[in-house]
């Protein structure tokens, strides 16, 4: 097991490498940069720009070549440096530290709601296949995938606003958003988080009901399950013991994944929804070219999902006994 972990965690080293080398050539692939939206911003001013620019790009590096540009920034990301935002003139590792609680919070709300609600639905549905109640959770569940978030997330801001008096739009009431953490912000960001966890979690539980039922489904058809059964196990035992943990496999897998999402969040409905987390901030980065800030930001995406398939891979080696960690090298 030891020996399997170092060569994963050296084997993130190239990967990583790699990554970091594609996320700096696609930033750099519009023409212009940041400073050249800038410089045309200022001439539109009526602003002598030429130098105030030229002593930017010395700044910034940005007058180098661009391999030169790259080493710098890698070698910052080994040292923890981040680099420097262009339009926020701060710290890029600053920039997203500020926005992580209220993205972790709207997150890890969503993740909890989802499998609280997917899994009790998957399992009913999965054990009463063909009754009315799956006709239903069925119908339910399809129309949780058809329904666009950033609808239900308009039809959400009308209702809480008209029915509860919540004010639209934001994680927190206006006279909270410059203040430090307190039990009324607290509150307030109580009152407001349902509505994007409901939002996002809608299609999120619609399409974990769906694969739960079909999974579930085919382990309990398997031999081993009718063995269980015919030597008089009690059916709930013979549920969760055996097929439950067989059709968690691909939950288990999309762990590489789950990471990522705690901190990126949902972008389109945080945008919708005008939440200050870090799905729109990334957005505003790659349209403003600030390429510190969105390059830090998705190497942390890129790191979490090479963690995140490693976890997934060990957990799923301790969940199914089938699945051995290097057992081709083995043969």
């Amino acid at each position: 097991m030891l020996t399997y972990i170092a060569h994963r965690f050296l084997v993130m080293i190239p990967t990583l490498l790699g990554i970091s080398l594609l996320t700096f050539i696609i930033i750099q692939l519009p023409p212009g940069d940041y400073l050249t939206t800038y410089m045309a911003e200022l001439e539109a001013q009526g602003e002598a720009a030429d130098e105030k620019i030229e002593f930017l790009r010395q700044t910034y590096g940005l007058d180098q070549p661009m391999w030169k540009q790259y080493l710098v920034w890698v070698g910052g990301l080994l040292r923890g440096d981040f680099g420097q935002s262009f339009e926020f003139n701060l710290p890029a590792a600053q920039i997203i530290g500020d926005q992580l609680l209220l993205t972790f919070i709207v997150s890890f709300a969503t993740i909890v709601f989802t499998y609280l609600v997917a899994f009790p639905i998957g399992i009913y549905s999965a054990t009463h296949q063909y009754s009315t109640s799956d006709y239903t959770l069925t119908f339910l569940g399809f129309l949780g995938l058809a329904t666009p978030n950033f609808l239900l997330a308009l039809v959400l801001l009308y209702a809480a606003n008209v029915w509860f008096g919540t004010s639209i739009g934001g994680l927190m009431d206006p006279e909270y958003l410059d203040r430090p953490m307190s039990w009324g912000k607290f509150v307030s960001i109580l009152e407001h988080l349902w509505v994007p966890v409901l939002v996002i979690g809608t299609s999120g539980t619609a399409g974990l009901i769906r694969r739960l039922r079909a999974n579930l489904l085919d382990e309990m058809q398997k031999q081993y399950v009718v063995t269980a059964r015919a030597k008089g196990m009690p059916p709930l035992r013979a549920l969760f013991k055996y097929p439950l943990r067989m059709a968690l496999n691909p939950f288990i897998a999309d762990i590489g994944n789950l990471l990522p999402q705690v901190i990126s969040g949902a972008a389109i409905v945080s945008v919708v929804l005008s939440l200050p987390t870090t799905g729109p901030m990334l957005l505003n980065a790659l349209r403003t070219q600030d390429m510190y800030l969105a390059g830090s930001f998705l190497m942390c995406l890129a790191f979490l999902t090479v963690l995140g398939v490693l976890v997934s891979d060990l957990a799923l080696a301790l969940l199914d006994p089938r699945i051995r960690l290097g057992g081709g090298a083995s043969r």
